[in-house]
């Protein structure tokens, strides 16, 4: 009797044992689907999530208007043409600093190319995420003979980059200079170099 009892007190042991690790197996393994779930969830490309947070939505790739492309990449260096100022609604502003716009219109002229130029990077790389460092920006400011803030109106550039990419990636060497006209009237033309990864 005492035999038995043994033998039955093992084999309760055993299958309670056998049944603990199957739900340990089945607790890891839910995990790891979760973790799976967590991971695929993850956005491919978190800077286009924050410039949809920023209310600002990529614009369609347009063809140059001539014999020209938008973008050229040599090696990790992505150099990006002059690009003017396009609206969401598809249009570009005109007009000149000093005589027909503010400073303020001016900096949001600058920081519709950059959206506008944000939009050719991503056709060049696919992805906005692999961005190592804006390297250079060249701005051009349509400007009257006595207007001086050209520099102002190219914050409006800067800032929104940074503000997208961070100090470390986002910060940028830069010039601003005046122009007498630039085509079509536009306030703005910025041309920018991209380091981006291999």
């Amino acid at each position: 009797m005492k035999l038995i009892t043994i033998k039955y007190l093992c084999t309760t042991i055993v299958i309670t044992y056998l049944l603990s690790g199957c739900g340990t197996g089945q607790q890891d393994q839910q995990k790891e689907e979760t973790l799976q779930t967590d991971i695929s969830a993850q956005s491919a490309d978190p800077i286009e999530d924050k410039l949809k947070e920023m209310g600002i939505t990529l614009y369609k790739v347009t063809p140059p208007s001539a014999n020209f492309v938008k973008a050229v990449r040599s090696g990790n260096l992505v150099f990006l043409a002059g690009h003017g100022p396009e609206t969401p609604t598809g249009e570009m502003v005109a007009g000149k600093l000093g005589k027909d716009l503010t400073v303020e219109e001016g900096q949001q002229a600058a920081q519709y190319v950059g959206v506008t130029l944000l939009t050719s990077l991503k056709a060049e790389i696919g992805n906005l995420d692999k961005v190592k460092k804006i390297v250079k920006v060249h701005g051009m400011v349509n400007a009257t003979p006595d207007f001086t803030d050209h520099s102002k109106v190219m914050n409006g550039f800067s800032d929104f980059i940074v503000k997208l990419y961070g100090d470390e990636r986002g910060k940028h060497a830069r010039a601003a200079v005046g122009m007498s006209s630039l085509p079509n009237n536009i306030p703005v033309e910025i041309e920018m170099i991209v380091e981006v990864e291999d």
